[in-house]
């Protein structure tokens, strides 16, 4: 499966970066890249070619790897923390909680930061959301499960009302900026946001192949990983801190991405049974290629326009969503 994964991402890298506004022949593209790596010269022609590369589709390519990467394992770390299938990372308000701090920036025009005040906005209103989901849902030193998810769901619902108070503060541009932010998009891209991004990912996806001994045990049980000499607790802390930097970071700069976290972790899963070390590796390949042939799409489907990212990968995830309820009621003796 690994290796199916390899290829779709390896064909699913040169379509993104051949197709766009101007479309680029793949001998351009390989030669461009060789020249980089000093094998070759680029033919004086092609130089705007080669600006459009470097400048506009190598980071965009580079930003949709690492973004859907950072979701896939911060998925599967959730499914494991939680035990269940159908846990992503937005249950404990990661998501949302990066919604209110960007649109706040967006409503009132902060700028303290330059250009990267939004990102960073985005980024503490993740953390802090997370934070403040782990902390309500703690008590006398353990943190149910159930409690966390309830939390997470009051904590979504009342940053979905803060982000409605925001939009009604607002002027035209800046309600018109929130909507297709939360749509999620990697337009606009640049090497120094996945300067940002990949580090944190890949330090995220390094601490989370660690963790995969432990959520091994924690599948059997939370009863049984303690005995097996798991500190469920401290292992539980570590997990969500992971996946509020991942999404976070993926949230910051692209926008609400939906079900990335969802699909792909389950459907790997399926194939590749529980075993968290290969989930892990081969959910961050898959989510890398889902996120990277949805951008594509989100280029090409519409000439001279750009449709939200994030509403191309909730179309495919809702119903699969669906279908994943159907069939764990079908399993449990629900419908029939």
């Amino acid at each position: 499966m690994l290796t199916v994964l390899l290829v779709v991402l390896a064909i699913a890298t040169v379509l993104s970066l051949v197709n766009g506004q101007m479309i680029i022949s793949p001998g351009e593209v390989f030669a461009s890249i060789g020249a980089k790596l000093g094998i070759g010269t680029v033919d004086p022609a092609h130089a705007y070619s080669e600006a459009a590369l470097w400048t506009v589709r190598f980071p965009r390519v580079a930003l949709a790897l690492v973004v859907g990467a950072a979701l896939s394992v911060a998925g599967v770390l959730m499914q494991g923390v939680f035990g269940n299938p159908l846990a992503e990372p937005g249950v404990i308000g990661v998501s949302s909680g990066a919604a209110v701090g960007a649109c706040t920036v967006i409503v009132f025009g902060l700028s303290a930061l330059g250009s990267w005040t939004l990102v960073v906005a985005a980024f503490l209103g993740g953390l802090g959301a997370t934070m403040l989901a782990y902390r309500t849902a703690r008590r006398g030193g353990r943190t149910e499960v159930v409690t966390l998810v309830l939390t997470g769901v009051a904590i979504n619902a009342v940053c979905g009302a803060l982000i409605a108070l925001l939009v009604f503060l607002g002027d035209t541009q800046a309600r018109e900026e929130i909507v297709f932010w939360q749509l999620g998009s990697l337009n606009g891209a640049r090497w120094t946001q996945v300067a940002v991004v990949a580090p944190l990912t890949v330090t995220g996806i390094v601490a989370a192949l660690c963790l995969a001994r432990q959520l091994d045990l924690l599948s059997l049980g939370e009863r049984s990983a303690r005995h097996l000499g798991v500190d469920v607790e401290h292992l539980r802390r570590i997990a969500i801190l992971i996946v509020a930097v991942l999404t976070s970071a993926a949230v910051a700069f692209g926008g609400i991405i939906s079900f990335v976290g969802l699909v792909i972790p389950h459907l790997v899963r399926m194939v590749l049974g529980p075993g968290h070390r290969w989930l892990i590796i081969v959910s961050a390949v898959g989510g890398s290629a889902l996120l990277l042939i949805a951008d594509l799409l989100a280029r090409t489907l519409v000439t001279y326009a750009e449709l939200p990212i994030g509403m191309l990968t909730a179309l495919v995830g809702g119903p699969f969503f669906f279908w994943l309820i159907r069939r764990g009621s079908r399993g449990a003796g629900g419908w029939a």
